[in-house]
Protein backbone atom coordinates (compact mmCIF):
# COMPACT_ATOMS: atom_id res chain seq x y z
CA UNK A 1 0.00 0.00 0.00
CA UNK A 2 3.16 2.36 1.01
CA UNK A 3 4.32 1.71 -2.41
CA UNK A 4 1.00 2.82 -4.50
CA UNK A 5 1.43 5.55 -2.07
CA UNK A 6 5.21 6.54 -3.30
CA UNK A 7 4.16 5.23 -7.48
CA UNK A 8 1.19 8.47 -7.09
CA UNK A 9 3.40 10.86 -5.87
CA UNK A 10 5.85 10.29 -8.23
CA UNK A 11 3.28 10.18 -10.71
CA UNK A 12 2.24 13.38 -9.28
CA UNK A 13 5.84 15.01 -8.96
CA UNK A 14 5.86 14.37 -13.01
CA UNK A 15 2.39 15.37 -13.51
CA UNK A 16 3.41 18.90 -12.02
CA UNK A 17 6.68 19.35 -13.87
CA UNK A 18 4.91 18.72 -17.38
CA UNK A 19 2.51 21.42 -16.31
CA UNK A 20 -0.85 19.39 -15.40
CA UNK A 21 -1.39 21.11 -12.22
CA UNK A 22 -4.93 18.90 -11.74
CA UNK A 23 -4.00 15.90 -12.67
CA UNK A 24 -1.09 16.13 -10.35
CA UNK A 25 -2.77 17.56 -7.26
CA UNK A 26 -5.66 14.21 -8.11
CA UNK A 27 -2.56 11.79 -7.90
CA UNK A 28 -1.36 13.85 -4.60
CA UNK A 29 -5.00 13.29 -3.22
CA UNK A 30 -4.64 9.68 -4.08
CA UNK A 31 -1.43 9.28 -2.42
CA UNK A 32 -2.61 10.89 1.04
CA UNK A 33 -5.65 8.48 1.06
CA UNK A 34 -2.98 5.33 0.35
CA UNK A 35 -1.00 6.57 3.39
CA UNK A 36 -3.48 6.73 5.88
CA UNK A 37 -5.29 3.77 4.81
CA UNK A 38 -2.01 1.59 5.25
CA UNK A 39 -0.78 3.69 8.40
CA UNK A 40 -4.67 2.62 9.97
CA UNK A 41 -4.24 -1.12 8.55
CA UNK A 42 -0.22 -0.72 10.33
CA UNK A 43 -2.01 0.09 13.75
CA UNK A 44 -4.51 -2.28 13.42
CA UNK A 45 -2.34 -5.28 12.90
CA UNK A 46 -0.16 -3.82 15.38
CA UNK A 47 -2.82 -3.90 18.33
CA UNK A 48 -4.17 -7.50 17.05
CA UNK A 49 -0.60 -9.03 17.19
CA UNK A 50 0.02 -7.27 21.01
CA UNK A 51 -3.16 -9.29 21.92
CA UNK A 52 -2.40 -12.12 20.27
CA UNK A 53 0.90 -12.19 21.91
CA UNK A 54 -0.56 -11.91 25.24
CA UNK A 55 -3.25 -14.64 24.53
CA UNK A 56 -0.32 -17.20 23.88
CA UNK A 57 1.66 -15.61 26.72
CA UNK A 58 -1.16 -16.41 29.35
CA UNK A 59 -2.05 -20.17 27.25
CA UNK A 60 1.21 -21.01 28.18
CA UNK A 61 2.05 -19.94 31.37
Amino acid sequence: MLKLAVISLVIAAVLAVLGFGGAAGTFVGIAKILFFIALAVFVLFLVLGMLAGKGIKDAID
